[in-house]
């Protein structure tokens, strides 16, 4: 299979922020925040206290949002990384991968009611994660095997591609340390079992500061590579081997190149930051995580000379 073309022109990059690091705040009162600081956009992650997609009245509430947006000026991507809006006591269960049947139809039923959401709110993509391998139900102990693992994912997978095929939504799947889908290797592993249904159905979330935790090649390598099939980008600091995400400056990245070469692949979507373990320091990180990111690149999100 031929791989996507690739441009080599270069963009001003849009910055935004995650709602998973302001959840102190109420969401109205986070969008003016990253407005008043000058973001392009907003990682909004549906949550019980950010536009709950398990509450009644979802489309009237998300037309609302969708108005507040717009008065902003803020784009959006929509994110799926709650830690318990399915389950009040299973940190992002159930997953994809789960080994309940129902449990995988209640992700997948979240995931499609997400890319509907995305579509009411102009969002350019919506972001999703594999979940962790489970326990084998015959032993508890010992992990499912992989080869399952990956037929659960695809069967999963496969009706929220059908949704975002019909709303025009990218989905951008996310490799995260520790899940079954956990590098850049193994997003191409998925694509191939899918058929490779094209960047523009089945697209990658990059975070860069998971690219320095565990990918063999420099965050800015990875950018390079994974530039056809890019459909969001989260970033923050990371150091190798620890999956903490970091404020700018604590951490190991060397940001000037990864900004750069990330310009270089005419990207047009938004790079978020991405601190879900700050809340409690909100609105001060977000202030000087957009300084940061300006510092290293021009005014307006163009590489720095």
């Amino acid at each position: 299979m031929s791989e996507p073309h690739m441009t080599t022109r270069t963009t001003a990059l849009r910055f935004g922020y995650g709602t998973n690091g302001l959840t102190d705040l109420r969401l109205d009162d986070a969008l003016a925040l990253l407005a008043d600081l000058g973001y392009d956009g907003v990682g909004l992650t549906l949550d019980h206290m950010h536009l709950d997609p398990l509450a009644p009245d979802l489309a009237a509430r998300t037309g609302r949002v969708a108005r507040r947006l717009g008065e902003l000026g803020l784009g959006v991507t929509v994110e799926t990384g709650a830690r318990y809006v399915l389950d009040p006591r299973r940190k992002h269960g159930p997953s994809l991968l789960d080994t309940d049947p129902d449990g995988r139809a209640a992700r997948t039923r979240l995931l499609i009611r997400a890319v509907h959401v995305a579509a009411d709110l102009g969002a350019h993509a919506v972001h999703c994660f594999s979940g962790i391998t489970p326990r084998d139900l015959t032993t508890d102990t010992t992990p499912t095997d992989t080869a399952t693992a990956w037929k659960r994912l695809e069967e999963s997978l496969t009706p929220v591609l059908e949704a975002a095929a019909t709303a025009r939504i990218p989905l951008a799947i996310e490799p995260e340390p520790g899940h079954l889908l956990a590098t850049l290797a193994d997003f191409h592993h998925l694509r191939r079992l899918l058929g490779d249904p094209g960047p523009h159905l089945l697209g990658l979330t990059l975070d860069i500061g998971h690219c320095q935790c565990l990918e063999p090649a420099a965050p800015a390598d990875c950018v390079r590579d994974a530039a056809p099939w890019l459909r969001h980008v989260q970033i923050e600091d990371m150091r190798r081997g620890i999956h903490e995400h970091l404020p700018f400056g604590d951490g190991e990245i060397d940001f000037p190149p990864v900004l750069a070469a990330l310009a270089a692949t005419g990207y047009q979507g938004l790079t978020v930051v991405e601190l879900p373990r700050h809340s409690h320091a909100g609105p001060e990180l977000a202030r000087a995580s957009i300084e940061f990111l300006r510092s290293r690149t021009g005014t307006k999100g163009e590489p720095a000379p």
